[in-house]
């Protein structure tokens, strides 16, 4: 069915598996951090993984027009999939992703389509991919921040952008952490203590 989870994995898999493995894995990852979210988002945990899903979707070398990522890969599930507003805007505004828009000249598309705010469990898809690994592996916030630097000269927007957000991102990271430990104390549930936060 449309705009789910396993309708979301194999549109991601179809344009990511084959020409970039690398960053597959990485959705398989953001993918399960999604997963862990469940207890705490209810009726909507379903949505965050389809998002998670397709957040990075625009690196497809087939849907990248712009080189901008959100961008693309929301306009591609938009225009090609119809899929759903709500998913649509999450991939367009993962991750901070209008800063990074103003770096690259982008802000007002991206606006114009796509609205200026981020919508409804974009804190929860900035945890997922600010805890995911390039390899799908789990990394704190810091080191993820850290390893996504070290891909990019200073001067890139990609740096840039990181940069600027860099504390919202771990702020972002610890509150919906904290969201998830006091969501299993209530529950009367045990949760796994990740290391998406340095003690």
């Amino acid at each position: 069915m449309k705009n789910t989870a396993a309708w979301a994995r194999e549109i991601a898999r179809q344009q990511l598996e084959t020409p970039l493995p690398r960053r597959w894995a990485h959705t398989q990852g953001v993918a399960r951090q999604a997963r862990t979210l469940a207890p705490i988002l209810g009726h909507q945990a379903d949505l965050l993984e389809a998002a998670a899903w397709l957040h990075d979707i625009g690196y497809a070398p087939d849907l990248a027009t712009t080189g901008f990522h959100p961008l693309d890969g929301a306009r591609y599930l938009r225009d090609t999939h119809q899929a759903d507003n709500h998913l649509c805007r999450l991939v367009a505004h993962h991750t901070c992703a209008l800063a990074e828009a103003r770096e690259r000249g982008l802000a007002e598309s991206l606006i114009s389509e796509f609205g200026e705010e981020p919508p409804e469990l974009s804190d929860q898809l900035v945890y997922c991919d600010m805890t995911a690994g390039p390899s799908g592996e789990q990394l704190s916030v810091e080191d993820r921040l850290t390893e996504i630097l070290s891909r990019y000269d200073a001067n890139d927007p990609v740096a840039r952008y990181i940069a600027k957000c860099w504390p919202h991102m771990i702020d972002t990271v610890r509150r919906t952490h904290n969201e998830l430990l006091k969501g299993a104390h209530e529950q009367g549930s045990t949760v796994l203590i990740d290391c998406s936060l340095r003690e």
